[in-house]
């Protein structure tokens, strides 16, 4: 049975630049790690692999420079690494996306039986949290989303039990397998990579499937598959700071100051 962790590539977000001119992000000489929340998805792939003897499968949508994030999940220890890369793939919104990996997810299947689909519950990049369950409806996979823990898998009557983190309170629920997963923080620690696995991901090899093998309808995919795009991107931007009396040798006074500003509507109290 197959795990399969679906991961994306994002930039680090401390070092997102913003074009004025054209709006869009500057990816020219930025860092790019593992979405973090799907750092989790994959190690809990590889511990269903340690702990039941599934293979594990990395897969993720991207550019070609995106085989770095793919041949890190190699070195913690992933059967297989896909990258999905094809210029018609390009511009996708979260609908275009779970086409792509949805049918990706599809092919591997008739390879071998897919059991269950990890994916963090949102990337960093987007916040958007609609893969997963997009991927889901496409799939028709049981759909547990939040999950913190993974209770209990019945291979022989193909169910699975888990608990989701839910506001203020947690849920156990129980579905049949196949099942898709989105995963918070909480459900594991990541493993690091070994020096002997890192030398050996160096070698291997890193699969690239384009739409020649997926062989979707290129207007269901990429920019013309897209209902929603991006108007325009910018920085928040805040007025300068003000220093409101002297706290130290009157505090009395600074806080009646403060107070009389905030009445007056001058400041805003976040």
């Amino acid at each position: 049975m197959l795990v399969v962790a679906c991961i994306k590539q994002v930039p680090d977000t401390t070092q997102v630049q913003i074009d004025p001119v054209t709006n869009t992000l500057i990816r020219d000489g930025i860092p790019f790690i593992i979405n973090p929340y799907d750092s989790h998805a994959l190690e809990e792939s590889l511990r269903l692999k340690d702990s039941h003897g599934f293979k594990a499968v990395a897969l993720s949508m991207g550019p070609p420079n995106a085989e770095a994030t793919l041949r890190k999940a190699l070195a913690l220890g992933v059967d297989r690494s896909i990258l999905l890369s094809d210029r018609v793939f390009g511009g996708a919104d979260t609908l275009s996306t779970s086409n792509v990996i949805a049918a990706a997810i599809k092919k591997l299947g008739e390879q071998e039986e897919v059991g269950i689909v990890f994916c963090g519950k949102q990337t960093i990049d987007g916040d958007t949290a609609q893969v997963g369950p997009g991927i889901a409806v496409r799939l028709g996979y049981s759909q547990l989303t939040l999950v913190d823990r993974i209770e209990k898998i019945d291979i022989v009557n193909r169910t699975i039990v888990v608990r989701r983190k839910l506001e203020g309170r947690y849920e156990v629920v129980e579905a049949r397998l196949p099942a898709m997963i989105t995963v918070v923080r909480e459900l594991n620690r990541p493993r690091y990579p070994t020096v002997p696995m890192r030398l050996s991901s160096a070698k291997a090899q890193v699969e690239c499937w384009s739409n020649d093998q997926l062989q979707l309808d290129v207007n269901s995919v990429g920019l013309k598959g897209s209902p929603t795009w991006v108007s325009r991107i910018f920085s928040p931007e805040r007025k300068e700071g003000e220093i409101i009396g002297d706290g130290i040798s009157d505090p009395v006074g600074a806080a009646s100051l403060l107070l009389d500003r905030l009445v007056d509507g001058d400041m805003l109290a976040v």
